[in-house]
């Protein structure tokens, strides 16, 4: 089966199913990404909760389930997977779309124009964006696109702001001030969530193995006065004091000053904020 909106829809009508399966396929199948990009999704696939599905449908879960079950036995072949953890949306994609044998033989001209190629209800990051243009993503272009594309991707529990001000923090320490679109979905593709431990054995590492500079030691001074595993509320609570540019200014200066990465520097800029009672800690 061609993997277009009018395939998949005429497959669904065509498949014997009950009313409610019928309807859940069409949510499913208006949830998809039709381009890789699009959401943050690869071509052929919609992201979904299964609270979701069940608030969109109106039934409970276990109800849901027997439906998704319906689905997937039938010549749709619905497949889905949970790759980014317990709380990440559920991937969804109909299988029956890469067994070519069950293409009927009346399909769509090659000169079709439907929503698969024209849909104006997805989105794309296209374009340029200005780093120093706005601190606040909610008034910018980009913030509705980071919420829906992070659903998908492992940076999906993390706050758009936070999204946001990371990818702004990462561009200026490398002196971009504008860079294309598409940085921002790789760079959210590419997000890694640090272990606290993990982030602090990163840092302190130097003072494991060998007497630490002087230099060295005024950093993991500054890092112990403000616990790593508080880091986001330091980094909320400090934006919210002095504003994300100052945040982000701040952040750079370090780094600048003591040759450490964007992770050391963000912290240090928290014990300094703990230690000159601006932020508690």
């Amino acid at each position: 089966m061609e993997l277009t909106t009018g395939a998949i829809l005429r497959r669904i009508t065509e498949t014997p199913l009950s009313t409610a399966a019928h309807k859940l396929a069409t949510i499913i199948l208006d949830g998809i990404a039709w381009k890789d990009g699009y959401n943050g999704l690869e071509r052929g696939t919609a992201a979904f909760t299964l609270g979701s599905l069940a608030d969109k449908m109106g039934v409970s879960r276990q109800h849901l389930n027997l439906l998704l079950a319906e689905l997937a036995s039938s010549a749709l072949e619905l497949l889905r997977w949970k790759p980014h953890g317990k709380f990440a949306p559920w991937l969804f994609r109909f299988g029956a779309v890469d067994n070519l044998s069950l293409e009927p033989d009346h399909v769509s001209p090659t000169d079709d124009t439907s929503l698969s190629r024209e849909s104006k209800n997805k989105m794309m990051f296209a374009g340029k964006i200005e780093i120093g243009a706005a601190s606040n993503v909610h008034r910018t272009p980009w913030g509705d696109l980071i919420k829906a594309a992070k659903t998908a991707l492992p940076c999906w529990n993390v706050d758009t702001q936070v999204i946001w001000d990371a990818f702004r923090s990462f561009n200026q320490a490398r002196g971009n001030a504008e860079v294309p679109a598409g940085y921002l979905l790789g760079f959210m593709r590419k997000w890694r969530a640090t272990k606290p431990n993990q982030a602090t054995a990163g840092v302190l590492r130097g003072a494991a193995g060998h007497n630490p500079t002087p230099q060295e030691t005024v950093i993991i001074d500054m890092i112990k006065a403000a616990p790593i595993t508080n880091r986001h509320f330091h980094a909320s609570d400090l934006r919210r004091a002095i504003g994300s540019a100052a945040y982000a200014a701040r952040v750079l200066a370090i780094s600048t000053q003591y040759g450490c990465s964007t992770f050391t520097a963000t912290l240090v800029v928290h014990g300094q904020a703990v230690l000159e009672g601006e932020i508690t800690r």
